[in-house]
């Protein structure tokens, strides 16, 4: 059995690297697509939407719905892209650790 010492420098350790980890995630971009492109949704790895950005040809008031649809869906791709990033980065910090879903997030 390891000493409450070393646990304890262990623990300070991946919780330094939790906040760098946190840090990067809050300065990352990620864009997620929809329609071909046709609508792009830039998010933060904090889930902060930050640039929405629309082909002019779906600017026409009939194509209204589906406009909303396509930007719901391109919100969701760069969710999903956000998420990915951050599993990986918190999988390379933990070193195989089993850490919960969610934790330090």
């Amino acid at each position: 059995m390891r000493n409450i010492g070393e646990i304890m420098k262990q623990a300070k350790a991946l919780q330094s690297k939790m906040e760098g980890m946190q840090a990067e995630l809050e300065a990352l971009e990620v864009e997620g697509s929809a329609g071909g492109g046709m609508v792009s949704v830039v998010m933060t790895g904090k889930g902060v939407v930050k640039r929405v950005m629309i082909d002019p040809g779906l600017m026409k008031p009939e194509e209204r719905e589906i406009l909303e649809d396509l930007i719901a869906a391109a919100a969701n791709d760069a969710k999903g892209r956000v998420e990915k990033l951050a599993a990986e980065k918190m999988q390379s910090i933990a070193g195989g650790l089993p850490i919960p879903p969610g934790f330090g997030l």
